[in-house]
């Protein structure tokens, strides 16, 4: 017998499953992994444009071990560079280059598209009641 809560988070699983595929399909087209675009819109986002790698972690929910292989990667493409803390020197920061701010301006389009789609999609294959209790969600930063 499942309860209600059991099948609210099983629909929230298999839609996250859906639309994480079809934002990575449609990233492939840029070049770029999810987890890199979402680095790329922290670091825009952030003061300076750059975050302590483990602030960068923390905000990926990745460990880091991770998130170092992620900004080596990010780094060998021009989309990043790594920054030593002035103030204590066994703080590396994580810094986006204008060729990365380029590039995430150029997927945010396709990437706001294909989350759009993905969820007027699972709406329609039976998630309704989980994608319009998302939509129905407003971030703090929104009100």
């Amino acid at each position: 017998m499942t309860t209600f809560d059991d099948d609210m988070w099983v629909g929230v699983v298999r839609l996250h499953a859906r639309v994480e595929h079809a934002l990575a399909t449609a990233l492939q087209r840029h070049g770029l992994g999810l987890s890199e675009y979402r680095a790329l819109c922290h670091l825009s986002q952030a003061g300076k444009g750059e975050l302590r790698m483990q602030e960068l972690a923390e905000l990926l929910g990745l460990n880091q071990s991770s998130v170092t292989r992620l900004v080596s990667r990010l780094e060998q493409a021009g989309l990043t560079r790594r920054d030593l803390c002035a103030d204590d020197r066994r703080g590396v920061y994580s810094v986006i280059t204008e060729e990365g701010r380029a590039r995430k301006a150029g997927a945010s389009d396709t990437y706001e598209a294909a989350l759009t789609h993905a969820l007027d999609r699972a709406q329609a294959e039976g998630l309704a009641p989980v994608v319009t209790a998302l939509r129905a969600v407003r971030p703090a930063a929104a009100l």
